[in-house]
């Protein structure tokens, strides 16, 4: 045999007993079969064996299992991005002439997938407001088959009666789907929305996270994630995923598995320096409005400390207890003009401007609520917004940067 054969079909395998933390990462596009029957009769559906890289590998299997550990699922498929879980969600479960329902306040790219692509496939979509369970039930028609909810609701994080809506949903036997990126698994249980109940068990039928934030932890993974109870959405979900071509790399799954164990200790550590600088934001007078779901004053609160922080009420202006990520959203004073908040967020120094968020370094972005909302609120509209959200900087840095980048806005 020449060389370069014999190093191509080299036939040492290694001892299979090796065991440490991480496991390995495994990547193929081409997977072998001992046999034909073995190639005939492999199903990947069940993770029961390998057929072929995009179907999985042991890495991207074990993921899928840890992620459906994290959210209470039985099944779990990886996709390339956060986005690309909510696309794989609408075009798994959707057909031309169904409707769906998308809270006013959802993630804006959500939006832009049902005013864009779905809409020119004859999938119509309405906005509902998702503080008002009555909007809801007035738009639930006999064409809506998914109904999109998201906890809290983007930018201005108003946290709505999650178990109300599902609920009006489950009565009517309309499919939800929840974007849980901010629970992340840890503020609450998707599939669960009463554990307190027994007997009354109450869940979303779809869970999408994008697990570049809190699961990555890093700012340097793009991955997104489905998950089910359902046996048959899932299969639904699993052929959709395969026939799309989807796939995520070893390496990007390696680090994910590498971050999963520090989830709980990294959004804990961010929800508490987050709400240190809610405290302190709710004493500035540039700030007429300080919006986080642990602020007693912030829309939703009470839904949020029921679902969240076991109904215990708060002994201050911002509750200490239960679990709130790391998101912190500021209304300036209407007398600010855009330049104004502008020039505050470019004097920042260990804020970055850039989106995303749960990575090690604090980020703001500043909003234009006007162009985004139909439903929200008049005073929210009123003023120039900037989302801050929180890294793993201490909270005395972080406080001391927006003071002096307050001082810049003369």
């Amino acid at each position: 045999m020449k060389p370069d054969t014999a190093l191509i079909h080299h036939d040492y395998q290694p001892p299979g007993d090796f065991a440490s933390p991480q496991i390995a990462v495994h990547k193929a596009s081409s997977v072998f079969f001992p046999n034909v029957k073995a190639m005939r009769e492999r199903n990947w559906l069940d993770k029961t064996g390998y057929t072929y890289g995009l179907h999985g590998t042991p890495t991207t299997f074990t993921l899928e299992e840890r992620i459906c550990q994290l959210e209470g699922a039985k099944h779990c498929v990886l996709l390339p991005s956060g986005l690309a879980a909510l696309a794989q969600v609408n075009l798994a479960l959707l057909k031309t002439g169904d409707s769906i329902l998308i809270p006013d306040n959802a993630y804006g790219p959500l939006k832009s997938l049902a005013e864009g692509e779905l809409q020119q496939w004859g999938i119509s979509h309405r906005y509902y407001d998702p503080m008002e369970p009555q909007s809801l039930a007035d738009n639930l028609q006999a064409d809506t088959r998914l109904v999109w909810l998201e906890a809290p609701g983007s930018v201005t994080l108003e946290f709505p009666d999650l178990p109300a809506l599902v609920k009006l949903c489950s009565d009517k036997q309309v499919l939800t789907a929840l974007d849980n990126t901010w629970g992340a698994g840890v503020a609450f249980q998707p599939f669960d929305l009463l554990p307190q109940m027994a007997g009354s068990r109450l869940g979303v039928d779809v869970c999408v996270h994008a697990l570049t934030k809190y699961p990555s932890g890093g700012g340097d993974v793009l991955m997104g994630s489905v998950t089910t109870c359902s046996d048959e959405l899932a299969r639904s979900l699993k052929l959709s995923h395969m026939r799309l071509g989807f796939g995520v790399a070893g390496n990007d799954a390696e680090l994910v598995l590498r971050s999963l164990p520090s989830i709980g200790l990294r959004y804990k550590t961010q929800d508490e320096t987050c709400r240190k600088l809610a405290s302190w934001c709710l004493q500035q007078t540039a700030f007429v409005q300080v919006l986080h779901p642990a602020i007693v004053a912030s829309p939703g609160h009470a839904h949020w400390r029921d679902l969240c922080a076991g109904g215990v009420a708060a002994d201050a202006d911002v509750h200490s207890g239960g679990a709130a990520a790391s998101l912190l959203s500021l209304r300036f004073d209407p007398g600010l003009s855009q330049s104004h908040i502008d020039r505050f967020c470019n004097a920042l120094r260990l804020f970055k401007l850039g989106f995303s968020w749960a990575g090690p370094v604090s980020l703001a972005v500043p909003y234009e609520l006007k162009s985004m909302r139909r439903h929200a609120p008049p005073e929210l509209l009123q003023g120039g917004f900037v989302r801050l959200a929180i890294g793993l900087e201490s909270a005395e840095d972080l406080i001391a940067d927006l003071s002096q980048a307050l001082s810049t806005m003369g």
